[in-house]
């Protein structure tokens, strides 16, 4: 039986972010509104999930899968839709966090905070972020004279498990631990809801991988995204 996590966007989108999906989204193909990310996964590889997948891609381009590395899924692509690029990733998991480092001030960030959070994800890049990918969260924050320089939320939610996601800090505030320290309380709420913490990050950014495990998360599986073109 595969694991939940194995199809994260698919599991998510039919259950705790269910309210996220565009109105023609069906039992054959979901996708996530275009405004919050861009996250699009079919049922299974039969020809009705296919046909709706490649109409869902059509109508909102600049999709993109996650799919379990080397599962028959991870090739179902749609119809009519070139694909930009195939990039691994490697999905991991916390049950658990190291010991802690340094504390920080930090805020919940509000729909006030929304163009800040778009500048700053544009700036630095953590992955996909929208203009209201931070409906996804809380996201938390920390400001220096007004203005965010660092921040961190949530994404995916499949039960029992919920992404860390939009980590990501200016370049002229990097290494004070703000990345870390936000992390860190993220992920801190997550596992005292019982919940199990998961992110995804790039498979040849080890670096990336490296930090991560230093606050206690472990490589679950390979993963594969599918990035669609515009």
């Amino acid at each position: 039986m595969n694991h939940p996590l194995d199809r994260a966007v698919w599991n998510a989108l039919n259950t705790r972010l269910s309210s996220f999906t565009t109105p023609d989204s069906n039992a054959n193909a979901v996708r996530i509104d275009p405004e919050v990310g861009v996250f699009l996964a079919c049922a299974d590889d039969l020809p009705d999930s296919v046909a709706a997948l490649g109409e869902l891609a059509r109508t909102y381009p600049g999709s993109g899968l996650i799919e379990v590395e080397g599962a028959p899924i991870a090739d179902v692509l749609p119809d009519g839709v070139s694909v930009a690029g195939r990039i691994p990733l490697v999905q991991m998991r916390a049950q658990a966090l190291t010991g802690g480092g340094p504390s920080i001030t930090y805020e919940i960030l509000t729909e006030a905070d929304a163009p800040a959070m778009l500048a700053l994800a544009t700036l630095t890049r953590p992955g996909p972020f929208r203009s209201a990918t931070r409906k996804l969260g809380p996201f938390i924050g920390v400001k220096q004279d007004g203005a965010l320089i660092a921040m961190a939320g949530r994404r995916l939610r499949v039960d029992g498990f919920t992404e860390l996601s939009g980590v990501c800090t200016r370049p002229d505030h990097r290494g004070k631990g703000l990345a870390a320290a936000l992390s860190r309380a993220v992920v801190a709420d997550i596992l005292a809801s019982g919940e199990t913490a998961f992110l995804h990050a790039f498979a040849d950014h080890s670096a990336t991988i490296t930090f991560y495990h230093q606050l206690g998360f472990e490589v679950r599986a390979r993963m594969t995204y599918t990035v669609l073109t515009d």
